[in-house]
């Protein structure tokens, strides 16, 4: 028999959005997506979520994005990379050669990449490097 789910503190408080608010599945918890990405890169994924319209796109430029999340640049710009590499964002430049444009978020792909070589999941040759220490 199953039991029924604990009482939370305030049962009386119904969550309902106000708003504008963003989209997160539940799969990013529960297929290991939040420790393929990292805390950094899943800062700015919820902050891409929490800006983004519905068409999953945040205008948010990669310094501003920054400033909202306590980071450098560079870090923000690794974490961009991560979401890049593992197909949650699509990026559009403003114009050709600069860094900063369209961010838009990706349905989830089916499974995760694993970082950890032994996942017994094929890796694509960047990742290897990448694993290696090499980065592009």
């Amino acid at each position: 028999m199953k039991r029924p789910p604990p009482t939370p503190p305030h049962p009386e408080l119904l969550r309902s959005p106000r708003g504008r608010f963003g989209w997160l599945e539940d799969r990013l918890l529960h297929e290991r997506w939040l420790a393929e990405l990292g805390a950094e890169a899943t800062a700015v994924l919820v902050l891409l979520a929490l800006a983004a319209d519905r068409r999953g796109a945040s205008f948010f430029s990669r310094e501003r994005m920054a400033g909202a999340l306590d980071l450098d640049v560079a870090r923000v710009d690794s974490a961009l990379h991560r979401l890049l590499h593992l197909g949650l964002v699509a990026h559009r430049p403003w114009r050709p050669g600069l860094q900063d444009g369209v961010w838009q978020l990706l349905p989830l792909p089916e499974t995760p990449t694993s970082s950890c070589p032994r996942s017994g999941r094929p890796l694509q040759i960047g990742r290897i490097l990448e694993l290696l220490g090499y980065r592009s």
